[in-house]
């Protein structure tokens, strides 16, 4: 007789099924094949498998739930041990960074005090006590002049926008009074001269190396967390900005995952990873103790407008290793102040001053490197005019452009050696650098002019607002005179640059920047097409500019992100619909273009969109002319030293690359903001028409300084982003919130439950944000018998990794990749009968190729007022990279 305990022992070993070898070898190739293959499909594995036909598929659905779970703890175990590794050397370096705060704070409440007490007693002192160490030397004129800045506070201007003169030379010395009288309050004594020998040399680097050191890890200077950036093991690292010092000073503080020998010969290449840096020669190496060197470098930066010169540098470069084991790449400028070999100026380059900075490489306990980076410069601001004086006095920008950029270009290396990426058009990301650094390269070439460069300014027609050069040097004829695939040869006998400069107010940069982007056909009318064009077919400029046709069409083809998260490298795809069939042939124009610059929160950063004219058939040695805006902040949105303005400086860990939320007298929404805007565009000609094409230039790029207007007047009218708002809505217009309202009213009649909270359906708009910040993804498709989407969310673009203007590129079917895609694609007609479909969770493939798992799926028919079916919409529940 069967007891009890041996009927509940033989039904607990029926619930287990042991494979066999065989079984667990299909069981894994099917796995790899599709890790969620439907009840067909496991029905199909047991009738093609004979070691499975035993099994019951249900045990078979079974293992595959087990598989999975046991792939999504391998994968969350294996992310939780580098996040570790992460948190164990931010910990440090955040131990670090207190002990530093805290040096600093004891220094200034100790200065506090002293003044505090000679307040009390209303004793004006001839000279202040000695204070310890680490107390800043500029703290009693800072608040000297932090009292004479309240003294007196100027009202705020009205709004304004205006073209700037691009030959404005003169410069604004009004203030240099006053800084004169705080100068001989404090004498400083220049050092004894030393000679250019090697012991002379020697003696700069040590005391190089000591400030360097006590700016990196000390309180030499007076550091604040950079606006909008807070610490994490996913951001890019510790931010800071100096505040009180001479000059403008930046330090970031980060983890690289590369050994330090290896980052210190990528940071010491400038050129390598700085946009700005035109050249860096190296004229004399010196070999120094402890296995260093000594370099005495000649360095050239690139002038960031029309309205100021470009910047030169004289520097002493010193290599050591420490006792601890760092290595540390430390310079300064070299003048007469130090005693050094100087360096006769080069015309037409204003010479900077580089105070001792540097970078400090010391190496990681889990690997990789711990990076200081100090950039400290004195970048003569009193050389160019007063309106772009601030460019040229903010640390904001010194971080953004410098500092960071190093960073972000090391961990981007570091993520490249540990990962294989194929990006857009099967390149490499290091040829999409290239290519993002030869447009970057290109636009600052002509919008600077140089003669080394072949350049030279022609006559204007007596209106200053635009500027032309022209450059027939050989090296650009040879660049232009090139043959493209299609057999047409470009004809040229040089190049021509109409560029200006105009100042924006009461205006987001990163907001116009993205309207020009999204709508090209909002300033570039045929005109635009024409000179492009000339460009790729010889005699073009016979043809009368006023007749041509426009636009017939723009598609944009994403290709990734270069090293910088928020810059982007894409072709754009013209239809040109010319009058004259004969001459052009209905020819597409293909561009390449990078933009950069679009996100709201970032202080100090520039946006650009630069293009250039491409042929389909493009290659990476292909000749480029790069157009296009760049837009720069003059003065930053937010005050660090306000009261009113607060920093949201929660840190989250699984969040990419934090942004803080301002508030208070900062805000971003572009009130009160004002910036340069430069504009910059390139056309190959022939050297008769030299003439006619020099006035069609300045005729088009007034008709974009015109339309440039129009717009930001519009953005700057509007307030279409909300205050405080971490993501940019779309823009607000009666399509689109007819076309979310109808979104959420199909939802409820088909599902009979609310998409959104009830409340946040009064109004078109509010229905649109609230559909936008949802957090499924959700997309709309066409009902063409090839759907192409629509419309996305925000939370469907971070899916797809694209953009609204790219998203009419992307076919549903390309997306829909796996089984459950296909099993939604096979649901549409049945859709378009019932209404809705729910199908299980699948992976979809982002515009970059990486896999985004759901968790489950719905889609339902769009009806129109009318009760006509306009599109179908799909949400996509509990998504997440894989």
């Amino acid at each position: 007789m069967v007891t009890a305990r041996e009927m509940a022992a033989a039904m607990d070993a029926s619930k287990y099924v042991r494979y066999t070898p065989e079984q667990v070898e299909a069981l894994e190739r099917l796995y790899y094949e599709c890790p969620k293959p439907s009840s067909l499909r496991r029905q199909q594995l047991v009738r093609e498998c004979a070691v499975l036909a035993a099994v019951d598929p249900k045990q078979i659905k079974v293992w595959f739930q087990n598989r999975r779970c046991r792939e999504k703890q391998r994968r969350e175990s294996g992310r939780l041990q580098s996040l570790n590794r992460k948190l164990t050397a931010m910990n440090k370096l955040l131990m670090e960074e207190n002990d530093r705060l805290q040096k600093q704070v004891s220094s200034l409440v100790y200065e506090n005090g002293y003044y505090r007490q000679q307040h009390t007693h209303s004793v004006r002192p001839s000279s202040p006590p000695p204070a310890p160490a680490a107390m800043s030397s500029s703290s009693s004129l800072r608040l000297l002049q932090v009292r004479e800045a309240h003294a007196f506070v100027a009202p705020p201007p009205p709004p304004l926008l205006l073209p700037l003169q691009a030959g404005l030379a003169t410069t604004d010395t009004s203030c240099e009074s006053v800084v004169t009288s705080g100068q001989q309050q404090n004498v400083v004594v220049p050092p004894p001269p030393r000679d250019a020998s090697p012991a002379g040399l020697m003696s700069i680097a040590e005391e190089t190396l000591t400030e360097f050191l006590s700016k990196a890890t000390g309180t030499a200077v007076e550091w604040v967390q950079m606006p909008g950036m807070k610490p994490g093991p996913d951001s890019i690292g510790i931010i800071a900005i100096s505040h009180g010092c001479a000059g403008v000073a930046a330090r970031a503080c980060g983890l690289v995952g590369m050994e330090p020998a290896k980052v210190a010969e990528i940071l010491k290449d400038r050129p390598l990873w700085l946009r700005d840096c035109r050249s860096m020669e190296v004229v004399n190496v010196l070999p120094a103790g402890s296995n260093g060197t000594i370099e005495l470098l000649y360095m050239q930066l690139y002038a960031q407008t029309t309205l100021a010169p470009a910047r030169d540098f004289w520097l002493l470069r010193y290599t050591s290793i420490l006792d601890d084991g760092s290595l540390v790449v430390c310079e300064r400028s070299l003048s007469s102040k130090q005693g050094g070999p100087s360096m006769p100026l080069v015309q037409p380059f204003i010479r900077g001053e580089m105070l001792p900075s540097g970078f400090l490489i010391r190496p990681s306990d889990g690997g990789g490197s711990v990076i200081h980076i100090v950039d400290h410069l004195d970048l003569e601001p009193r050389s160019v005019p007063e309106v772009v004086r601030p460019l040229y006095e903010s640390s904001a920008i010194v971080a953004q452009k410098m500092s960071m950029a190093a960073l972000r270009y090391l961990r981007q290396l570091a993520h490249e050696d540990t990962h294989s990426i194929i990006t857009g058009w099967g390149r490499q990301p290091a040829a999409l650098r290239a290519l993002s650094q030869k447009l970057t390269r290109g636009f600052n070439e002509a919008l600077c002019g140089l003669t080394d460069d072949g350049w030279s300014a022609i006559e204007s027609d007596g209106v200053d607002d635009v500027c032309i050069s022209v450059n027939s040097s050989l090296n650009k004829v040879i660049s232009c005179n090139a043959t493209f695939g299609d057999g047409l040869p470009i004809v040229s006998a040089g190049v021509l640059c109409a560029k200006a400069s105009m100042l924006l107010q009461d205006v987001s940069p990163p907001s116009l920047l993205q309207f020009l982007h999204e709508h090209r056909s909002q300033w570039a009318d045929s005109t635009l097409d024409a000179f492009f064009a000339s460009a790729l077919k010889p005699n073009f400029c016979n043809l009368p500019m006023s007749r041509l046709g426009g636009f017939s069409g723009q598609v944009i083809l994403p290709l990734a992100h270069t090293f910088d998260p928020e810059e982007f490298l894409e072709v754009i795809k013209i239809g040109n619909a010319s009058n004259y069939q004969d001459t052009l042939m209905h020819r597409d124009l293909f561009l390449l273009q990078m933009y950069n610059g679009v996100d709201e929160n970032t202080v100090g950063s520039c946006s650009e969109l630069i293009f250039a004219p491409i042929d389909a058939s493009f290659s990476d040695d292909s000749p480029l002319l790069p157009s296009g805006f760049r837009i720069i902040p003059i003065d930053s949105p937010l005050d660090t030293s306000s009261p009113n303005c607060t920093l949201d400086l929660a840190s989250t860990l699984e969040v990419g690359t934090p942004r803080g939320r301002m508030t208070g007298s900062g805000s971003v929404n572009g009130a009160g903001m004002k910036a340069v805007m430069t504009i910059a565009f390139q056309f190959a000609f022939e050297s008769h028409l030299q003439d006619s094409v020099a006035a069609m230039a300045q005729q088009y790029m007034r008709s974009i300084i015109s339309s440039v207007q129009r717009i930001a007047l519009a953005l700057s009218s509007s307030r279409l982003v909300s205050h405080g708002s971490p993501r940019l809505l779309p823009h607000v217009t009666p399509e689109a919130a007819t076309l979310s309202r109808w979104i959420v009213q199909s939802y409820r009649f088909h599902f009979g439950a609310e998409l959104i909270k009830s409340g946040d359906a009064d109004g078109g708009e509010s229905v649109l944000k609230s559909l936008w910040h949802h957090t499924s993804a959700i997309l709309c498709c066409s009902l063409k018998a090839m759907p192409v989407l629509t419309f996305a969310n925000q939370s469907g673009l971070d899916m797809l990794e694209t953009t609204l203007a790219a998203l009419q590129d992307m076919a549903l079917e390309k997306i829909l990749g796996d089984q459950a895609g296909k099993s939604l694609l096979a649901e549409l007609p049945g859709i378009m009968e019932q209404g809705f479909a729910c199908v299980q969770g699948g992976v979809c493939a982002s515009r970059l190729g990486r896999p985004a798992a759901y968790e489950k799926a719905v889609a339902w028919k769009v009806l129109d007022d009318g009760g006509a079916a306009h599109c179908v919409c799909f949400a996509f529940l509990g998504w997440s990279f894989v």
